[in-house]
């Protein structure tokens, strides 16, 4: 067993709160300094990085009118990931149309595909797929989806001399997720691989552009279906989905803009849910823990404003909370304005007073335009799932997209 590996087995028995949270930090400062840097620690083989090639050939397009068998390379998702989630609304789509999707885990851990499936039909029970493990191979498959940079590198080393359409379907700018060093080039060049590249939204689109790479765009979509507006209630109080583990939704920024908030207007209660622990808070929430949809389709509908930090592509919230007629308060870029269009959104600059006095100002003046807030979303994920759809199977039929 790798340094590693001990060390996501130790966090995983470790117990939870305070004591947690010191534990991890302990063992992070040790094992940095003992264990050398793997491509493991990124969920991804050095041999398919290795095995890579920028040269994809020109696969032969299948006969139009007959179902397509198409696999997705996906790590193992996590309950609630949001990325997941969207790519899974593709999957739906494309059976629903008649073709055969089947889902192929990338798991260098090597995991139990057992298990692992039996978290996706917990996490996901509508959808009606195979799984199995991308080590059973490819062949068969009439074209396969990579779903991140990771299973993009494998996609091309795995599928060398086979007669096989390949996609990339890009749901943020992954390279943004690192500092500018080797681990920012890697993610990079998975966009050079010679793959169908799928972006969601037109912030992908332009980054990709910027790289003359070009890509079929699929429009950044919303929940309308589990997010909406509900019947009249009283609403109260601000909303943070807290994860501490992801930077670009700037944790910090959060807890810090909240903690001002919180000693400008200390009775006004911060709700807060995510995988975050409760204790990491230095400021009293209204803890609720992992929701699901309907559950926190009524947390938005009962709340005035809530954050929607994210610093690559638009964060999946704010879309929620606005169909809920919660107002979102998002750290303003040129990025997160070229995704979402609403009038309704509270753009502020990237500091904790600016993200207070947001805040503060819609706790102290609440909207009551409730419905145009809930029409200004982005339509909603079936035109996405229909756009996606026609890309790949146009694609592979060879009648071309744009």
């Amino acid at each position: 067993m790798s340094g590693f590996e001990k060390f996501k087995r130790i966090l995983s028995d470790a117990r939870t709160g305070a004591g947690r949270q010191s534990l991890h930090a302990r063992l992070a400062a040790r094992l940095s300094s003992r264990v050398a840097p793997s491509f493991s620690q990124h969920h991804v083989l050095a041999e398919d990085i290795l095995g890579a090639s920028r040269t994809a050939p020109q696969p032969t397009p299948r006969p139009s009118g007959r179902p397509l068998r198409i696999g997705w390379i996906v790590t193992p998702p996590i309950p609630g990931s949001g990325g997941h989630t969207t790519a899974f609304r593709m999957v739906e789509e494309l059976q629903l149309a008649g073709h055969r999707c089947e889902l192929l885990l990338y798991d260098v851990f090597g995991g139990s595909v057992e298990e692992r499936t039996g978290a996706i039909r917990a996490g996901w029970p509508h959808l009606d797929v195979e799984v199995r493990s991308l080590d059973s191979g490819l062949d068969g498959l009439d074209a396969c989806v990579a779903t991140g940079w990771q299973t993009a590198y494998a996609l091309s080393a795995r599928s060398r001399g086979l007669d096989l359409h390949r996609f990339y379907f890009i749901q943020d700018y992954e390279p943004f997720f690192y500092a500018r060093g080797y681990e920012y080039e890697l993610a990079e060049a998975t966009y050079r691989l010679g793959f169908h590249m799928i972006a969601l939204g037109e912030m992908i689109e332009e980054h990709l552009g910027a790289l003359g790479v070009p890509c079929s765009r699929v429009p950044f979509g919303c929940d309308t279906d589990d997010y909406t507006l509900l019947a009249p209630r009283p609403r109260s109080g601000v909303v943070l989905y807290a994860r501490a583990s992801t930077p670009r939704r700037g944790p910090l920024l959060a807890m810090t803009g909240l903690e001002e908030f919180h000693r400008r207007r200390p009775d006004v209660p911060i709700k807060v849910f995510g995988p975050q622990e409760r204790a990491s808070f230095t400021f009293p929430v209204d803890w609720q823990g992992r929701l699901t949809p309907g559950q926190l389709n009524e947390l938005y509908n009962s709340s005035v404003a809530g954050l929607g930090l994210s610093f690559t592509n638009i964060s999946l919230v704010v879309d929620e909370m606005l169909a809920a007629g919660c107002v979102p308060v998002v750290n303003d870029s040129h990025d997160g304005r070229l995704v979402v269009r609403s009038p309704h959104v509270r753009w502020v600059e990237p500091t904790p007073a600016a993200l207070a006095d947001a805040l503060t100002a819609v706790v102290d003046e609440p909207p009551t335009d409730f419905a145009a807030m809930a029409a200004s979303t982005n339509p909603s994920w079936r035109v996405t799932r229909e756009r996606f759809a026609a890309v790949v199977t146009d694609s592979v039929t060879g009648r071309g997209s744009a």
